[in-house]
């Protein structure tokens, strides 16, 4: 059985064609999910400046019958303000309860468990499978990250190299992004991972994509990601953090996942590949051991 669309899925996939208003209102449904599904609609209303009419018209331009419909989803609804990471660095320092390294693993274990339990409970099986099958079909493959994504980019494109041979990250080893970008069309798929602050090499690359009718996929973090205007499909991964920065924790998940699956879906052959190349690292001496 599908998982029923988040609150957080609705914002995201209907943002671009809000009015300026509506979008005010949906910043504030989605950084406050607990005000929406406690508070009275004209409390709500008080405390964004939004008037109560622009509430229950965000409720239908998402899909819901009405605001109360609109209101119960918010009980299970991902939002997360952004704060920049100076002010979230200075909090760190002058948080009296981080005198000790114990305490502050238990926050940042107790901070990943939750957003993996988030991503479990909130990201739709259909989606996963529809970028596997698309990745299994496609003739190239070509990943994008920026910033703090880039290391986690370069390591997706690790595992997947391990039985795959068409998959590349762009603008590696002196490559212009543009040349990563321009020999590819609709038979290809390009990945993008990119947090806030959303990197420009990420959003050119997404734009280039569209120019060549290349299939998108979008792994991002907010409802308002101006990458989302750009994905064919998308995934809004939780990552709060203690931290002065993102957490990765259960974006990791999910593209671990996605790489497990296409190897499932590959079969005898992707397994072969994978034995070919243990023994050629073996007979160059590229591990430690006998």
């Amino acid at each position: 059985m599908a998982k029923p669309e988040t609150m957080e899925e609705r914002i995201s996939d209907n943002y671009v064609s809000l009015s300026d208003k509506l979008k005010v209102a949906a910043d504030f449904v989605a950084a406050n999910p607990v005000d929406v599904a406690t508070r009275s609609l004209r409390a709500v209303a008080g405390s964004s400046g939004v008037s109560p009419a622009t509430f229950s018209r965000l409720a239908r331009a998402l899909g819901y019958a009405d605001y109360e419909e609109l209101r119960e989803a918010g009980r299970a609804a991902v939002g997360r303000k952004m704060v920049p990471f100076s002010e979230r660095a200075h909090a760190l320092l002058t948080d009296s309860e981080l005198r000790s390294g114990e305490t502050f693993l238990h926050r940042q274990a107790s901070a990943c468990i939750q957003n993996i339990q988030l991503l479990d409970q909130t990201i739709q099986g259909e989606k996963i499978e529809q970028v596997v099958d698309a990745l299994h079909h496609a003739r190239h493959v070509v990943l994008v990250g920026a910033l703090g994504s880039s290391g986690f980019i370069d390591y997706i494109g690790y595992l997947a190299h391990w039985f795959n041979t068409n998959w590349s990250v762009a603008g590696r080893n002196g490559t212009p992004l543009a040349a990563s970008m321009s020999r590819l069309d609709s038979r290809d798929v390009v990945i993008v991972l990119t947090k806030t602050p959303y990197a420009r090499r990420a959003m050119l690359a997404l734009e280039a994509a569209r120019r060549h009718g290349v299939v998108t996929v979008v792994i991002t973090d907010s409802h308002s990601s101006p990458a989302l205007e750009f994905g064919d499909v998308c995934f809004i991964v939780p990552t709060e953090s203690p931290q002065f920065f993102s957490s990765y924790a259960a974006t990791l998940v999910l593209l671990e996942t996605i790489i497990s699956l296409l190897l499932a879906k590959r079969g005898e052959d992707a397994e072969d590949m994978i034995r070919t190349a243990e023994n050629q690292i073996h007979n160059l001496g590229e591990t430690w051991g006998p």
